[in-house]
């Protein structure tokens, strides 16, 4: 009968297995990848390394400089739109 219960290294070494799994299928791809598909590939991943990271770092740093910029801004005044006054002749 199969426990339900596994200790801390029964999962870790699941993990291991797993992750030990998935690389030797993708070894096993890229080496029967034709040479234009790897570089492509290839390619394609250090733009995904270079540009992700870069726009999540200067999507966190306006952020940051949009709330500064609120803190620092104050409250507001009134309401943002005038009110039409009505016409008094009818």
């Amino acid at each position: 009968m199969k426990t339900i219960n596994k200790t801390c290294t029964e999962t870790l070494r699941d993990a291991y297995d797993a992750t030990v799994r998935i690389v030797r299928h993708a070894m096993r791809r890229l080496e029967r990848m034709p040479w234009p598909t790897l570089l492509a590939v290839c390619v394609m991943l250090a733009l995904l390394v270079t540009v992700l990271p870069l726009a999540l770092t200067l999507f966190v740093l306006f952020l940051l400089v949009k709330l500064v910029a609120g803190a620092l801004g104050g409250k507001r005044n009134g309401p943002r739109h005038r009110e039409h006054a009505q016409p008094s002749g009818q």
